[in-house]
């Protein structure tokens, strides 16, 4: 049988907070069990801000070197965190640089979901897509770099974890109905597909290079950001419409 205490304990809890504890909790318990979920949801955090702090060193370095040239030495000194607190998170080299063209991949395709392409006039849908990749290519300015380390290195061995493959198809739909309609010249769909991703990413990735013959050029500005957008449209509706 439970003492008088602990069943006035018993009571005394239940009326409080029924929800959140089993009955026989008591207050000392309840206190415990708190401390101990709020230390959990502290280190999930925590662990959470780490794994983005490395990713996001990884991929500059990637970025710069490749994966054959890339340290995780590097990585770990930009970070703060051991070799070891790496291989913890990521299990390998390997694992970390496939962690790094996967992450921007949720924002990308979220993105692209969230146009209804199919429902815009094709002038209208090539618009929204050209936005949304330069708005892309500004919220990860090394990502472009570590993709095209990895057609040089690996032939493209993992690009299929960047999640390009359906909002690719999608911009061919595009443009063959555009043809369809008599809205766009005849054209190879493929072909301006790969010219549209160019237009959009040129810019960016070859910033490193092109700022040496235009140094006193502001590359980043949301002003700069907004005239290549307008640019790009604008170059891209232009090789494409039936009427110019």
């Amino acid at each position: 049988m439970p003492s008088r205490s602990h069943a006035f304990r018993k009571k005394q809890w239940s009326w409080q907070s029924p929800a959140l504890y089993p009955e026989w909790v008591d207050g000392q318990d309840r206190t415990t069990l708190a401390a101990k979920t709020r230390s959990s949801s502290r280190q999930t955090r925590d662990a959470d801000a780490t794994r983005a702090e490395i990713l996001a060193a990884a991929e500059e370095e990637f970025a710069r070197f490749g994966f054959t040239g890339a340290k995780t030495d590097a990585i770990a000194a930009r970070t703060g965190v051991t070799k070891a607190m790496i291989y913890y998170y990521f299990g390998s080299k390997d694992e970390l640089y496939k962690a790094v063209l996967e992450r921007p991949t949720i924002d990308f395709v979220n993105a692209f979901g969230d146009l209804t392409l199919e429902q815009m006039p094709p002038e209208d849908a090539l618009r929204a897509v050209i936005r949304v990749a330069i708005a892309h290519e500004q919220s990860h300015p090394h990502y472009g770099r570590v993709l095209l380390h990895e057609a040089m290195e690996n032939q493209g061995k993992y690009f299929h974890l960047t999640g390009w493959d359906n909002p690719i198809n999608r911009i061919i739909a595009v443009l063959e109905r555009g043809v369809e309609d008599g809205v766009f010249r005849p054209l190879d769909p493929w072909l301006v597909v790969n010219h549209i991703m160019g237009t959009c990413t040129f810019y960016f990735n070859a910033q490193p290079n092109m700022r040496n013959v235009r140094p006193d050029f502001e590359w980043f500005t949301p002003e700069a950001i907004e005239q290549v957008t307008e640019s790009a449209i604008a170059f891209v509706l232009a090789g494409v419409k039936a009427n110019p």
